[in-house]
């Protein structure tokens, strides 16, 4: 007897289903993942993000949907994967983030003529989202020195440590210029919600 299975996209918003949608990557999945990590909390402000991933394997597609609600921040991952029998499969995980866990929201936006900037000449060319969680920290090493240049001893490793979970990267070009004013839309509402 085949079991029904819970679904979860009652309470998502029809223009977070149509831009899933729209990807063409997974959709009924991705919009059920999403769906059940919210539940029936009411979705503030979303933001959907497709792009190619590079792997040994070859090229693939990711799709990220982050979903912000009154107390989370709720982050759906889906990845393509070749499963075991050489045919293809999908990956895909939520997580949720307490608000209050929340770390560094930040916005790096690449503006070409920036004398411009509020008029016709000035375009932002790129932007960032950064996101920490203290989940993942990201380490930079390299090889240590005295300054010496004919110092030939072993000082060992000096770097940096930053936190970083998420990175979002979209340009007008790659992405169309309405997918980075969402992105910026989500970023600066964000900011203004953590504390």
């Amino acid at each position: 007897m085949k079991r029904e299975l819970k679904t979860g996209t009652g309470q998502l918003p029809p223009a977070l289903l149509s831009q899933v949608n729209d990807c063409g990557f997974f959709p009924q999945l991705v919009t059920d993942s999403v769906g059940l990590a919210v539940g029936d909390e009411p979705v503030d402000v979303f933001l959907v993000h497709h792009e190619a991933t590079f792997a040994p394997e070859g090229i693939g597609r990711h799709l990220s949907v982050l979903v912000l609600t009154a107390t989370r921040l709720v982050v759906c991952h889906t990845d393509e994967h070749n499963g075991e029998s050489g045919g293809p499969t999908a990956i895909s995980s939520t997580e949720s983030v307490p608000l209050r866990l929340l770390g560094t929201v930040a916005m790096t936006r690449v503006v070409s003529q920036p004398e411009q900037f509020g008029g016709d000449g000035a375009e932002t060319v790129e932007t960032w989202l950064t996101l920490s969680w203290n989940t993942m920290r990201r380490l930079e090493l390299e090889p240590a020195s005295c300054g010496d240049p004919s110092c030939t001893a072993d000082h060992g490793f000096s770097g940096t440590s930053a936190a970083e979970d998420m990175v979002i990267r979209m340009s007008p070009v790659s992405d169309g210029a309405e997918s980075v004013q969402r992105l910026v839309d989500f970023g600066t509402t964000l900011q203004h919600r953590v504390h």
